[in-house]
């Protein structure tokens, strides 16, 4: 079933981030960011209410851990996408923005030194497949995508990358933590506690900054509210199935098969933006592809 979950967070995110493209001119990335925390919480929210009426487990008691975690996973989150801008910026970025998709073997080590979830040899092979895949599909140097990275190690767009990549693991890891904490409620209701737990502390950060600093950008997010809807609902459709995911499996063994939004996101890229593939590309989706097949049949 988690499997199923997690390809049904794969896609909907992938729904999410077209949305979340064509807002990005208007309000700035930062903006475009707060809209899949403000306007997915009410959907969140709602999923929450309805989980609760339906489960058969009672509502736990949310500890002091609980909400620890919640807010380790947002605000780590949120470093990861300031992260990420920060990279973009350098001169340097595709280099960054390189190695900031080793995200996937960063969780394995999250997960093994936070939480003890050892991988096997399987699941270490997948990870490996799945993370080349994505090396090659998006590369510092098209010629040498291997090369490049060993070349640029010690760069600031390096680091930057590095950290990005670390700041979107750890906010997995904790986010899985953090239903871990309540497994007493059952994963689905874990999870949703854990969802709206989570985007209501991300809301009031993100949005707090950008209310002080940016005011501008709340207003026009404001009205532009037809268009924020679609991405808040695909963004809580996408971030319930991922925190119930996190419930039933270990961090590592869900991100990997999360890579398979990769596939989703060339399919819109060719089928909507009329973007062509080349050779390099198309390995390294069948590299993401192979490990994907590799964690589902272990």
């Amino acid at each position: 079933m988690w499997i199923a979950i997690t390809v049904a967070a794969a896609l909907a995110q992938t729904i999410r981030n077209a949305a979340q493209r064509q807002l990005i001119a208007a309000l700035g990335t930062l903006g475009a960011t707060l809209v899949r925390f403000l306007y997915g919480l009410p959907f969140a929210v709602a999923w929450l209410g309805l989980v609760a009426l339906v489960a058969p487990q009672s509502m736990p008691r949310l500890d002091g851990v609980f909400l620890a975690w919640c807010l380790v996973g947002g605000v780590a989150q949120i470093g990861g996408t300031a992260l990420l801008l920060q990279t973009i910026q350098e001169r340097n970025f595709a280099i960054g923005v390189a190695y900031s998709k080793t995200e996937v073997v960063q969780v394995a080590v999250f997960s093994l030194v936070l939480l003890g979830d050892r991988i096997g040899s399987i699941t270490a092979l997948a990870v490996l497949c799945g993370t080349l895949g994505v090396l090659l599909i998006a590369p510092a140097d098209p010629n040498r995508p291997f090369a490049s990275l060993l070349k640029g190690l010690t760069s600031r767009s390096a680091l930057l990358g590095l950290g990005c990549g670390a700041c979107m693991a750890l906010s997995s890891v904790a986010y899985r933590a953090a239903t871990q904490s309540v497994a007493e409620a059952g994963f689905v209701l874990a999870a949703a506690l854990a969802l709206v737990t989570a985007q209501g502390l991300q809301t009031l950060i993100l949005g707090g900054w950008l209310a002080a600093r940016r005011p501008a950008v709340i207003a026009q997010m404001l009205r532009a509210w037809r268009s924020c809807v679609v991405a808040g609902l695909m963004g809580a459709t996408a971030s319930a199935c991922w925190f119930t995911a996190f419930a039933m499996e270990s961090a590592t063994n869900v991100r990997t098969v999360g890579l398979i939004e990769i596939v989703f996101s060339y399919a819109v890229s060719r089928r909507f933006f009329k973007e062509r593939l080349e050779r390099r590309e198309l390995v390294g989706i069948a590299l993401v592809a192979l490990g994907v097949a590799i964690v589902v049949r272990g």
